[in-house]
């Protein structure tokens, strides 16, 4: 399902960025996404169980995603938040929005990622929006497209997050300076100018 192995990929950047070792000092908040309950019928008849899935991050870059499984709601929110410590990745960070233009896939699902201005806000709906919450971004443009499914939708926050590279990385491939390329961003940190219109006959600016 989905055509990619997200959870792959995650590994592969685990190892990359030795991440796994730096999880014990992260101050790490928890979101719940859900907690539904499940069935599954046997020949004894149905056998009930709860499902859920959890975000943590520090807001400061570090984010993860978990699912769990068990009898009770507390175990299976317990075992989502274990499997997300071992799913957390770094985010790059740029004046409180994204360095790039991005899009995440997964399945039916398919969400665009672009750059904001400060003071913009999270523009994102459903499970996106506490992803990157907790990962610390703070101004964000997003659109979804397809399935809303909050599995789907995670995954597809997390195959963008993948792709999202550092100025160090971008400014190497364009083969231009980091400065030049900051100074470009510096343009996300200043809110629009709000622009007056004069009302003569009322005498004042609105």
């Amino acid at each position: 399902m989905g055509g990619k192995n997200i959870d792959a990929l995650i590994d592969k950047r685990r190892r990359e960025l030795g991440i796994a070792e730096m999880v014990d000092d992260l101050q790490l908040e928890e979101r719940l996404l859900y907690a539904r309950r499940t069935a599954r019928v046997t020949k004894g008849g149905r056998r009930f169980g709860f499902s859920s899935m959890v975000i943590i991050g520090d807001r400061r870059g570090f984010v993860g995603f978990g699912h769990g499984k068990a009898k009770e709601v507390p175990l299976s929110i317990a075992k989502a938040i274990e499997q997300a410590k071992k799913k957390i990745i770094r985010v790059p960070i740029i004046n409180g929005t994204v360095p790039h233009d991005v899009i995440g896939k997964f399945g039916p699902t398919k969400i665009f990622v672009m750059p904001a201005r400060r003071g913009t806000g999270v523009v994102a709906g459903g499970a996106a929006k506490p992803t990157f919450e907790l990962a610390g971004y703070t101004d964000v443009l997003t659109k979804i497209v397809g399935s809303t499914n909050p599995n789907n939708v995670v995954r597809a926050v997390f195959d963008a997050f993948l792709q999202l590279k550092t100025l160090e990385e971008v400014a190497k491939e364009r083969g231009i300076p980091v400065e030049e390329l900051q100074s470009r961003y510096n343009l996300y940190a200043t809110p629009k100018l709000k622009v007056k219109t004069y009302y003569p006959w009322r005498g004042i600016y609105g």
